[in-house]
């Protein structure tokens, strides 16, 4: 017997007509995360909460069906194993969000029923805390730049 290989991955609403999926912007790309263990994506959910985010819910999912998605809808599928070590600031988001999200209510469009975690929007209310490193701040900058 085969056994899927799943993933989690971080969803809004779920199981309703308001359900989307969480993701980052990424050098203006839209990634989302793949997780392979559930631990991991429900730490980020808890980080996401403790930035008062929209608690979202973790679902396991088939890997390919979720990069098949990706693939079709223009995102990025991004696995984030066990035990992963960021090796740059971008690596970073992907076990941490960001301190600056988007403002969630900027999310769907009133003439638009689903929900749409890409939306252009406003920045949260949230300031960045600085690093004190010059190459951090520099890239910090730049992903803002992006919003």
């Amino acid at each position: 017997m085969v056994t899927a290989d799943l993933v989690y991955v971080l969803l809004f609403d779920a199981g309703s007509d308001q359900e989307g999926i969480h993701s980052l912007e990424l050098a203006g790309r839209t990634v989302v995360l793949l997780f392979q263990h559930r631990d991991d994506a429900e730490r980020y959910a808890g980080l996401l909460e403790a930035q008062d985010f929209p608690t979202p819910t973790v679902e396991a999912l088939e890997r390919d069906d979720m990069e098949r998605f990706c693939a079709e809808s223009g995102y990025e599928a991004r696995f984030v194993p066990e035990g992963f070590l960021p090796q740059s600031a971008e690596d970073r988001l992907l076990i941490a969000p960001p301190e600056r999200n988007m403002d969630t209510s900027l999310w769907r469009k009133p003439d638009d029923a689903t929900a749409d975690v890409n939306a252009e929007g406003g920045r949260s209310a949230v300031e960045p805390i600085s690093s004190g490193d010059a190459e951090l701040e520099a890239f910090r900058r730049r992903l803002e730049g992006l919003l």
